[in-house]
């Protein structure tokens, strides 16, 4: 793991890392196993005993209905935890599973402890898991209340700004979107043919381009208008600004306490 991977480029925007939390990321995500695309990574009503890091590909969050349909809630992206705090739960109450060719760090318990001795790490840790919950209410908002056109622009510019963040954005706006058009339309309570029809008309507005599984977000400005995205949700924009000198003082406050 370098400092260019994702995971440590995606806990940067939280928190200012030093040499020492690098090096124990390092360590602690050594573990890498590698799945082929739509495999289950862990299923609903499991005893998680691990802890799943995204290091390249895509995986997906999703329920199943009794009728056999499912829902997509949530893209798992290069840098992701899968299932962060699963150790104090007794079961899963989702399925997580690979859309792409995915690797995978595992991280145990003692892993995961280790992490969060580090009070700069636990504080991007933490922080990363509450914009995973203000990614799902941009969801719900997206599926409850947006256009269907709408939806796949807002959810085109979410990938755009998360994948940006880990350094997986060409300068051109181009980044690879390896899903297919079902499970895009599993993720936006869309049929198949709505989402590419959506897409088409996106491409006819001259706002996106499409090559094989690459997008590319022609009109940034004009692509976030058309849908309303605002990207603080993402808390990617500051997000370390006035905080880390607050990091900072309680370090030094708790060992004086000590």
């Amino acid at each position: 793991m370098s400092d260019r991977d994702p995971f440590i480029l995606k806990l940067e925007t939280f928190a200012t890392l030093d040499e020492g939390d690098r090096d124990l990321l390092r360590d602690r995500c050594r573990r890498v196993v590698s799945l082929r695309a739509k495999e289950e990574i862990v299923q609903e009503g499991t005893d998680p005993q691990v802890v799943h890091l995204v290091l390249s590909g895509y995986a997906c969050r999703y329920k199943i209905l009794a009728d056999g349909s499912r829902q997509i809630v949530g893209f798992l992206l290069p840098g992701d935890f899968c299932d962060l705090h699963v150790f104090i739960l007794d079961e899963l109450d989702h399925n997580i599973a690979t859309l792409t060719d995915c690797r995978l760090a595992v991280l145990s318990r003692d892993d995961i402890t280790a992490l969060c001795g580090r009070p700069r790490v636990a504080r991007a840790l933490w922080w990363s898991t509450l914009v995973d919950q203000a990614i799902l209410r941009e969801w719900l908002l997206n599926i409850g209340r947006r256009s269907a056109d709408e939806r796949v622009a807002h959810l085109l510019c979410e990938l755009l700004e998360r994948l940006r963040n880990v350094g997986l954005v060409s300068t051109d706006n181009t980044f690879t979107l390896p899903v297919t058009q079902g499970e895009l339309a599993d993720t936006l309570g869309l049929t198949v043919v709505h989402v590419n029809r959506m897409i088409r008309n996106l491409r006819d507005m001259s706002l996106i381009a499409i090559s094989g599984r690459q997008i590319s977000v022609r009109d940034v400005d004009g692509l976030k208008r058309f849908c309303g995205f605002r990207a603080n949700y993402l808390h990617m924009d500051g997000a370390r600004s006035g905080r880390d000198d607050l990091l900072a003082e309680s370090e030094a406050f708790a060992m004086r306490v000590d």
